[in-house]
């Protein structure tokens, strides 16, 4: 009973998690679009403090988590808080800041620019909670949870979710329109009650992790433990890990913030919703069987396949742009970044040394988002200096992402097989020595 609640536990609060992410990392771009006509330098400048808020939270929640030895309260607390900060993007309307703030109304430029800051604000703010809840916390109990028999199995299950989330987001607001403001602020007020009962719910789905001893170190020895030179030389496989998929990272923020807006403006697939979901379920499901192949071949020989068909996926993308090849470079590129990210993911927690789960989550966001989330926006945005303008309604002007969005994202992973070969080399020496 208590192995078929961990895994209940894993998917409920992997997808949910997710879904709150997805319409973050995937939506709030649309939504700051199409309701403030935000530039590429606004959704950079967004995403970049989204990363920050969730490196520096994860850091110290993480560290603080492993000494008390709590997860549970963590977890349920922060889905909860999560869920109510996700409640407060439904009062993000043009017409209501003017209502709000005098100075704005009858002024679209100006009301246009509140909202702006009031929706990178509030994404921190939602990033503080989701980042003690998922990032720090359930990362690290599952970490607790699992060991080196079932890690890439509940990896490949996890890595999965993304995708999950994305067809259940993507399907559940087929119904909506870009520019109605009204069906944003239905779409927040479901995912924050649901985001919020997810917190309700953990108070019987999760079991606390076997606890382990206290760290002996101070806090703030604690929270960067992991920069310590003598952990960094103890430990050389989770750190090159760590830096490979960093460069993994950089290279799908170079076009993820603009995804959707590239189907819909660059492509004018309105309906790219009913191509995109067959694409996620085959994926999914790549996904979670690619999670048990980690399990039997480890991590150089299954590493490898999918970072080239993610480079594969990429070609096609930058290439083409008929609805039949945008469909299969979509599938290849979201098979190749769900599969290395459950590789990538199943080896972090590998090499993460026991008990201390916690302190390493900030790293692993260092690596995951912090990196990626200001490096790869600010070449996203360069790339797209040049974009196509079109005049709104109003007089302002918004950009319409292109297809070299891919092509840089390629050369971004390319010194990656640097990381690999000395990997391999490593796992030569190592080979030869036992």
């Amino acid at each position: 009973m208590k192995r078929n609640r961990f895994w209940i536990a894993l998917i409920v609060f992997s997808l949910m998690g997710q879904i709150a992410w997805v319409v973050e990392n995937m939506y709030f771009n649309v939504f700051i679009y199409h309701m403030f006509h935000a530039t590429e330098n606004d959704i950079a400048l967004m995403v970049q403090a989204s990363a920050v808020a969730a490196t520096l939270t994860t850091l110290f929640i993480g560290a603080l988590s492993d000494r008390l030895g709590k997860r549970k309260a963590f977890i349920t607390f922060g889905y909860i808080a999560w869920g109510v900060s996700i409640l407060l993007f439904a009062a993000l309307r043009v017409d209501w800041i003017e209502q709000l703030f005098p100075a704005a109304a009858g002024k679209t430029a100006k009301a246009a620019s509140i909202g702006i800051a009031l929706v990178i604000a509030f994404d921190c703010l939602m990033t503080f909670f989701g980042s003690t809840a998922n990032d720090a916390c359930f990362n690290a109990w599952l970490t607790d949870s699992t060991d080196e028999t079932n890690r890439g199995k509940a990896e490949g299950v996890n890595a999965m979710m993304p995708l999950l989330a994305i067809l259940v987001v993507f399907g559940g607001t087929m119904w909506a329109e870009k520019d109605n403001a009204a069906h944003w602020t239905i779409l927040f007020l479901i995912i924050g009650g649901i985001v919020l009962v997810t917190g309700i719910l953990g108070f019987f789905l999760i079991d606390e992790p076997e606890r382990r001893d206290a760290p002996q170190d101070g806090y703030l020895r604690t929270l960067f433990y992991g920069f310590r030179p003598r952990v960094i030389r103890e430990n050389p496989d989770l750190y090159l890990t760590l830096l490979g998929f960093t460069v993994f990272g950089i290279s799908i923020q170079v076009f993820m913030p603009y995804l959707i807006l590239y189907y819909t403006e660059a492509l004018h697939l309105d309906n790219y919703v009913l191509v995109m979901a067959p694409a996620i379920v085959l994926a999914a499901v790549a996904t979670v069987l690619y999670g048990r192949v980690y399990d039997r071949i480890g991590y150089q020989k299954s590493l490898v396949p999918s970072l080239a068909v993610l480079l594969l996926g990429y070609a096609v993308l930058f290439l083409f742009n008929g609805v039949a090849l945008v469909f299969a470079g979509s599938l290849l590129m979201m098979c190749g970044y769900l599969c290395g990210m459950a590789v990538f993911g199943a080896r972090i927690r590998d090499c993460t040394p026991d008990g201390m789960a916690g302190r390493f989550q900030g790293l692993r966001i260092i690596g995951q988002v912090l990196i990626p989330g200001v490096i790869g926006p600010e070449i996203g945005k360069l790339v797209l200096a040049g974009a196509q303008k079109v005049t709104n309604d109003d007089g302002t002007l918004s950009f319409i992402p292109n297809a070299n969005i891919f092509l840089w994202a390629g050369i971004v992973l390319l010194p990656i097989a640097v990381l690999i070969a000395v990997e391999a080399v490593r796992a030569g020496k190592a080979s030869r020595n036992a």
